[in-house]
């Protein structure tokens, strides 16, 4: 095949992965009225906001911190294309490149019509408007728009090639069980995000905001696709020579990132993946161990704490449940640190670790019954939640001690920590204790495919939810006022010096009040089994 003959069926690759773009486009929205509509209103508001944007960077125009928004813009666009696959991955067959393995398609004009056909598209459009208004908003004279003209289409072809790119190279991970998990965590993700992006937005805002920002940008400016627009800024200013080194330097960007693509499509469509391979032979003790069970203690409620462990680590459910928990417990307080809050808000830390004690056979669904069948006593079920609430607690003491020591240490009360860890370890307590009991008494059953915003109980037992997690959730505080009236006494009385009493009395009394609930609880989880299995075998 000539050169000529090559060159020409790369053009008729490309445009049939173009028209075949579009037609994944029209015949997904063919689907349903709801979706049309859901699209049309979806990319009016999302175009509306380039728009907004768009206008916003013209009009600092002249600004001198219109370089630094700029710059930040851009990288805020390459982090957005690089992580979008990582949560829309499900959702978008195109972005799966195994798809084409079984067809004639070599890697390199495959990349070039993928590449191209990606241009079609909401995110490409907007990426288009938000990065022409920051060029406009940088350039000053010919030189500098000339410039402008170059540097937008390479923002965007960067950005979508980045996307690909990470798309291809994640593709095995996004399509096994690591990539659902990822998946049910990626609301979690955004959450936190916003969080941050509210505290940065509320930093600038604040006195002396932007020229914080502007010492920033100094860095990022030589993150790509950023030296692109800065680039235009450069050649207003007459730094010719700079400007086309900042566009040689992500023109060199750019191709890494194409042969980075290209790559991972050659090793996607030669090379097998673990699900052909043969299995590896079994070790001589009969398979591999991580050694965990040798740090827990002997019996039922080493076995049952390992378990519980393993699942928070494998289920995607469980995994869902410890992330919020672990990341919001810590996010919280560190926004009431930069915000000059309390240091009592650590306490939340403790609050969302306990509340993973309720419901605990609910996870289990109907493989609870392997569970039931080995409950044949009051001591097998008081080992069976014992070991349940120190699979909690082995994670959650550290960690509360953790977020607390941190959440001081950024107000600067560290003589604060005796007494928030007394509080944090009553309040821990009391919730294992009264998730025990609520475990037992409102035991309901959880969708097999739980995400974010979707509720975490199956239809009809939403009522059972809510008496496990805000009745019990009431009653586990109001267990837990003793410790926090005997802080409010020593303040008042002026007994600062003997605070520290606190820790050890809100330790003794936390751990006191989650046994007194595993031994409350264990002689109604044996009458109340069949129940319990009923329940939990709903979803």
């Amino acid at each position: 095949m000539t050169a000529l003959e090559e060159s020409a069926g790369a053009a008729g690759l490309t445009w049939t992965f173009v028209r075949l773009k579009l037609a994944i486009i029209r015949n997904g929205l063919r689907q349903s009225t709801g979706r049309t509509v859901g699209w049309i209103l979806g990319t009016f508001f999302t175009l509306l906001y380039a728009l907004a944007l768009c206008a916003g960077m013209i009009a600092l125009h002249g600004d001198k911190h219109a370089p630094s928004a700029a710059i930040g813009l851009a990288v805020f666009l390459a982090i957005g294309w690089a992580v979008m696959p990582l949560f829309l991955f499900g959702g978008d067959d195109t972005l799966d490149p195994t798809r084409l393995a079984m067809l004639p398609l070599r890697p390199r004009p495959l990349v070039t019509a993928l590449l191209v056909s990606s241009l079609f598209g909401v995110g490409p459009v907007f990426t288009l408007l938000v990065s022409a208004g920051a060029a406009v908003a940088l350039a000053r004279d010919a030189a500098s728009a000339a410039v402008a003209v170059v540097a937008v289409p390479l923002v965007l072809v960067l950005c979508v090639a980045l996307s690909r790119a990470v798309a291809a190279a994640n593709t095995r991970l996004l399509t096994s069980r690591k990539g659902r998990d990822l998946a049910v965590l990626s609301g979690l993700f955004v959450a936190v995000g916003i969080q941050l992006v509210n505290l940065g937005v509320s930093s600038l805002t604040s006195s002396g905001g932007l020229d914080r920002l502007a010492s920033v940008t100094d860095v990022l400016r030589w993150v790509p696709p950023a030296p692109a627009l800065d680039a235009v800024r450069s050649a207003a200013q007459g730094s010719y020579g700079l400007a086309g080194v900042q566009l040689a330097y992500v023109a060199a960007i750019l191709g890494a990132v194409l042969v980075w693509w290209h790559r991972s499509l050659h090793r996607l469509m030669i090379t097998a993946d673990a699900s052909t391979l043969q299995a590896a032979p079994a070790t001589a003790g009969g398979g591999r161990s991580t050694g965990l069970h040798r740090l827990l203690p002997d019996g039922r409620t080493g076995t049952v704490m390992e378990r519980q462990l393993r699942y928070a680590w494998r289920d995607p459910r469980s995994k869902a449940a410890w992330a919020t928990a672990l990341a919001v417990g810590l996010l919280l307080p560190v926004i009431s640190a930069v915000q000059h809050g309390s240091v009592y808000t650590s306490c939340w830390a403790a609050g969302l670790l306990g509340l993973q004690m309720y419901n605990q056979f609910g996870i289990d669904g109907s493989a609870f019954w392997t569970v039931a069948a080995t409950i044949a006593s009051r001591e097998d079920a008081r080992a069976e939640l014992r070991g349940r609430a120190l699979a909690i607690s082995s994670v959650a003491v550290p960690y509360v001690v953790l977020v607390t020591v941190v959440a001081a240490l950024l107000l600067h009360r560290g003589d604060a920590v005796p007494e928030t860890l007394g509080l944090s370890f009553g309040l821990l307590g009391a919730f294992v204790g009264t998730g025990s009991y609520a475990s037992v008494r409102f035991a309901y059953s959880m969708p097999q495919e739980t995400r974010f915003g979707g509720g975490n109980a199956a239809p009809g037992q939403g009522g059972l939810a809510t008496l496990s997690l805000f009745g019990g959730g009431i009653v586990g505080m109001l267990l837990a006022l003793p410790v926090l009236v005997l802080v409010v006494a020593l303040h008042v009385a002026g007994r600062q010096g003997l605070l520290w009493l606190v820790l050890p009395a809100g330790a003794l009394y936390g751990a006191a009040l989650a046994a007194a609930g595993v031994r409350f609880a264990a002689p109604r989880l044996v009458r109340r089994l069949p129940e319990i299995l009923g329940a939990v075998s709903k979803g």
